[in-house]
């Protein structure tokens, strides 16, 4: 039977009970407004009112361009840092793909359907203080099995099986990202391994604290992301590693985190805080005693 409901709505729903889910604006399906509706019937972000509505729209598909991106990035780095090169290009990477990437790939891991981003209907919010708000996703096509409540909705494309599913996700992921990663390496000329590999991470990321956080199956929601991240290196993303799985209290239900393919450079920005408890410049022992203290303490994880 055919769901009336939008298959988007479901993601949003199964987020709902998350400590952290950040998930990007969906105009008409997350409580805002819808805005206007273009010839292809999809929402636009509603820049009509001043007193709301940023400056400035830029779509994923246009932040190829040096002239575009360039003056972003500088005056963001300028206004708020960090001053290390290395650390700024991943905050800059982070306040654009964060939440399109969460919406992807916990998506698809809570709910089995896959949110499919297109660069052309990804939207980047810039505001007078000189940074991005959250971005805005106005495509609400997502993949979905033939099984599948909401199979038949006009919004859905319906695949034959889950490995499927996932090329499709992956393919429309490495669309949007494209065009931002591309426009970093020419700015900043940060290798595009290293870019790739922060969002290879996040996919990986976004479905194990998910599972985490729920007493779900680590090692079950780490295999879903390994085969994402198959089909989006299949679908031109460059890496070099991958990230790996770190039990570090295997008799705990939540004693499962990992240990990222590649480094953020936030201790370059912040020499006190040191290494993140993720990063692969860490070394096992202190990444553990650190973790543990995850299980004595809740409070403190994700």
């Amino acid at each position: 039977m055919t769901n009336t409901s939008h298959p988007l709505h479901s993601v949003v729903s199964a987020c709902a009970p998350l400590r952290f889910a950040p998930l990007p604006q969906l105009p008409g399906l997350d409580g805002t407004d819808p805005g206007s509706r273009a010839g292809d019937g999809l929402p636009r972000p509603d820049v009509s009112s001043p007193a709301t509505a940023p400056p400035h729209w830029y779509r994923a598909a246009g932040l190829a361009e040096a002239a575009v991106l360039g003056p972003l990035y500088d005056k963001l780095r300028a206004e708020h840092g960090p001053d290390h090169r290395l650390a700024a290009v991943h905050r800059f990477l982070r306040s654009l793909l964060r939440e399109p990437i969460f919406l992807v790939s916990a998506g698809t891991y809570l709910t089995g359907r896959a949110p499919l981003l297109s660069p052309t209907h990804l939207w980047l919010p810039w505001q007078d203080n000189a940074r991005f708000d959250t971005p805005v996703v106005t495509d609400p096509r997502i993949a979905v099995l033939p099984d599948d409540p909401y199979a038949g909705h006009p919004d859905t494309i319906t695949v034959a099986d889950v490995a499927t599913r996932d090329q499709w996700a992956a393919r429309h992921l490495v669309a949007a990202c494209a065009p931002i990663v591309a426009g970093v390496h020419e700015h900043t000329r940060m290798n595009k391994r290293n870019l790739w590999g922060w969002v290879v991470d996040t996919v990986y990321f976004y479905m194990l604290n998910p599972a985490r956080f729920l007493g779900h199956d680590a090692r079950q929601a780490w295999a879903q992301a390994t085969r994402l991240a198959d089909e989006i290196a299949r679908a031109g993303a460059v890496l070099r590693e991958r990230p790996r799985l770190f039990p570090f209290c295997e008799s705990h239900p939540q004693g499962t985190w990992a240990v990222r393919s590649t480094c953020c450079f936030d201790y370059k920005a912040d020499p006190e805080h040191g290494y993140c408890v993720t990063c692969p410049l860490r070394d096992d022992a202190s990444r553990q005693a650190e973790l543990m203290d995850w299980i004595r303490t809740p409070a403190l994880s994700p």
